[in-house]
């Protein structure tokens, strides 16, 4: 009953007709009943899982050679004013079409005959023209579900299209609908923009359109915040430099890029709440790391991203500032950034790096090579090695019969800074009993 009734839809179709890459998720939408068919595809063991069903929404998740597939029963949808979840019912097929958010993505190719079906009539059209339009009046559309909103500004960023008449405007005037969503699904629909080279413009267009205040509102008091002469550009503008020089920086999808990003978009959040004018005249953001490190967690958990996450982002936004002040950038320095950054280290370059190709120049007496070069020079023989004392503090009592407390503590901070500043290496013990045997210390409480 399935036969020549099912129909690939959605952002497959869209990103083949603009000719980017797509993922392996697929849409699928059936004239009849789609939870049915996706136990017959396990029945046929053409599906590698039981289906995960979504009865409400009459859909069924399978997975078929690897690929994630969704399908759905053809269907149009009411929504109660405080809920973007749809009340379902069963439709036809241009109905289904009508209840999309763009019709871009009102597409559909008959899997079986592989024909191209746009039922609205202008969904190639403005796919060729590049305009972005909704199906129906963009104000309903948006105010049933605002997040449609946020994949508005993505898709206009992401292909380049220019917004049919009044869309914006009803992006303005339904704003405060988003109030509604989620902060999971913002989040998710955030990171794809941030993770876009168009995410510029996409932050742009988000603060113009009334949205960001949902998101990251502290961003938006960076606007107008002037930085005296080292900058050109107010809190705002230089924060989207930033994330925009990113893109030159990196290029691989991961969690690290995403993390150097949100750290790019927040190193300068407190800036804001730190500026103070010397009596020469001079602007300050005095302790604005630190402050903005604290705002940059809150900022992140906010958003419903991972305790890791959200230190991490931290850490960075505290640190952006810090290979500035290591001038000389020495090998000891690239030991003392290997150690407290970790894994980190990496991103912190590309922020810093960003950071400064944003100002124009970069700080005085720095050399981004240089650094990258030291942090390379004594990162590649500490791999497996740790930069920490190579003495335990059990060891240390051993080796000068000393009792437990503070001088035990004494001695490995002592025998830490040995291994960062190069006088002994990480894991040489007998170098290490050495050291502490040459350089004793008087215990004043004995």
């Amino acid at each position: 009953k399935w036969e020549n009734r099912i129909y690939l839809v959605g952002g497959y179709i869209r990103d083949e007709l603009f000719g980017v890459g797509h993922g392996d998720d697929f849409d699928l939408v059936s004239e009849e009943d789609a939870v049915g068919l996706a136990k017959h595809l396990r029945k046929l063991r053409l599906s590698s899982i039981t289906p995960v069903i979504y009865q409400r929404f009459g859909t069924a998740l399978v997975m078929i050679d690897g690929a994630r597939v969704e399908l759905a029963t053809a269907r149009k949808e009411s929504y109660e004013s405080d809920s973007r979840k749809p009340n379902t019912e069963s439709a036809t097929l241009y109905e289904d079409m009508q209840r999309r958010d763009f019709t871009i993505n009102a597409l559909a190719r008959n899997i079986h005959t592989l024909e191209l079906l746009d039922l609205l009539g202008n969904g190639l059209s403005d796919i060729k023209k590049r305009i972005l339009r909704t199906p129906l009046e963009p104000n309903l559309t948006f105010r049933d579900d605002p997040l449609r909103m946020l994949r508005a500004i993505r898709f206009k960023n992401r292909f380049s299209l220019k917004p049919a008449p009044g869309l914006l405007n009803s992006i303005k005037i339904e704003s405060s609908r988003l109030e509604i969503v989620s902060m999971e699904r913002i989040r998710d629909e955030f990171v794809k923009m941030l993770l876009h080279e168009s995410a510029p413009q996409s932050l742009q267009d988000l603060q113009e359109l009334s949205l960001l205040r949902f998101l990251i509102p502290e961003l938006a008091e960076g606007i107008g915040v002037s930085q005296g002469d080292y900058h050109k550009k107010d809190v705002w503008g230089h924060t989207l430099d930033v994330v925009r020089e990113l893109h030159s920086t990196l290029n691989q999808r991961s969690e690290e890029e995403l993390l150097v990003r949100l750290s790019a978009l927040l190193h300068d959040v407190g800036k804001p709440r730190t500026r103070s004018v010397d009596k020469s005249g001079r602007v300050r953001f005095l302790g604005h790391e630190q402050v903005g490190s604290e705002m940059a967690v809150e900022i992140c958990k906010r958003l419903r991203f991972n305790r890791y996450q959200a230190i991490a982002v931290g850490k960075l936004v505290k640190n952006h500032m810090r290979l500035g002040s290591a001038v000389p950038f020495t090998l000891s320095a690239a030991r003392r950034v290997i150690k407290e950054m970790g894994s980190l280290t990496e991103p912190l370059l590309a922020l810093v790096e960003a950071d400064s190709k944003a100002i124009g120049r970069i700080p005085k007496g720095i050399d981004i090579s240089d650094v990258r070069e030291k942090i390379s020079a004594v990162g590649k023989p500490a791999v497996g090695l740790r930069l920490e004392s190579p003495l335990s503090g059990k060891e240390i009592m051993e080796a000068l019969d000393i009792t437990p407390g503070k001088l035990v503590g004494d001695y490995k901070k002592s025998l830490t800074e040995a291994v960062l500043d190069g006088v002994i290496l990480s894991g040489d013990k007998e170098s290490a009993l050495k050291f502490i045997k040459k350089h004793r210390v008087v215990d004043l409480n004995q």
